[in-house]
């Protein structure tokens, strides 16, 4: 099992967050997830709402995210909002 995530924000206009996180927490179409390392591949919708990633050095980042896209592959999370704050 892989320690971490290698996670990356981007909305439209730059790079918002990269980095190694434990854990990414996302509300998408289909329901609330929970994303930890070796997660099954996914693609899904965001809905308006908050992303959570609980980074490697333990300190909890917070997002809020008006629509966009999540992809999860080989321990890869991008977070593709049309908006972010």
């Amino acid at each position: 099992m892989a320690s971490n995530l290698t996670v990356e924000v981007v909305s439209p206009e730059k790079r918002v967050w990269s980095g190694e996180a434990t854990m990414v927490s996302a509300r998408t179409l289909e329901g609330d997830l929970g994303i930890l390392p070796d997660h099954a591949p996914l693609l899904g919708v965001l809905v308006d709402g908050t992303v959570s990633i609980k980074s490697a050095t333990g300190e909890k980042v917070d997002f809020e995210i008006h629509g966009g896209f999540i992809s999860v592959s080989k321990n890869r999370v991008s977070i593709l909002g049309e908006s972010t704050n």
